[in-house]
């Protein structure tokens, strides 16, 4: 059996109440680079269009949308479509599907008291994963929006890697 290498992740798609301001959050707090500023789609016979059907559904109408990327080039693709909603739930951990996202940064506190001077939350304290003896961080927060994801002080792999546990 030949193993296929692992494939690379290449964007995430959020949908936010107000698109403006996401990217507002998402490019000064988080740092992200905006590679498409924000731009209107409209349900028309354009190849965007078509692609968006085929997505969505006929009678879609309109959306807006942003593309930024991540320091290490992945991509962050913002949607605002008209009549969105929050979701009473807004960490699902039990539906299945997609329930979070994580950033990394080695300044983890430093990157959370900008979150929360922005309007997110803090929905736990700062752990440690393996406390007095690597200084592995972990942390689940919520954008000034309601989306929850949890900031990392260290790489996933080194994190969780063999011999991360030694």
């Amino acid at each position: 059996m030949t193993q296929t290498p692992p494939r690379t992740f290449s964007h995430i798609g959020l949908s936010v109440p107000d698109l403006d301001k996401a990217v507002a959050f998402y490019r000064d707090v988080m740092g992200f680079y905006v590679i498409m500023e924000p731009t209107e789609i409209e349900e028309d016979d354009s190849a965007i269009g078509a692609m968006c059907n085929d997505v969505f559904g006929p009678g879609w109408s309109r959306f807006r949308i942003a593309h930024l990327a991540t320091g290490d080039r992945i991509g962050f693709e913002l949607f605002e479509f008209p009549d969105n909603y929050q979701p009473e739930d807004n960490l699902p951990h039990r539906q299945v599907g997609l329930f979070h996202f994580a950033i990394q940064d080695p300044d983890l506190e430093g990157l959370l008291q900008k979150i929360l001077a922005a309007g997110g939350r803090q929905r736990m304290p700062v752990r440690e994963y393996f406390p007095g003896e690597k200084p592995y961080r972990m942390v689940y927060v919520e954008d000034p929006f309601g989306i929850v994801f949890e900031l990392y002080s260290h790489s996933y792999e080194l994190t969780y890697s063999a011999g991360a546990y030694e």
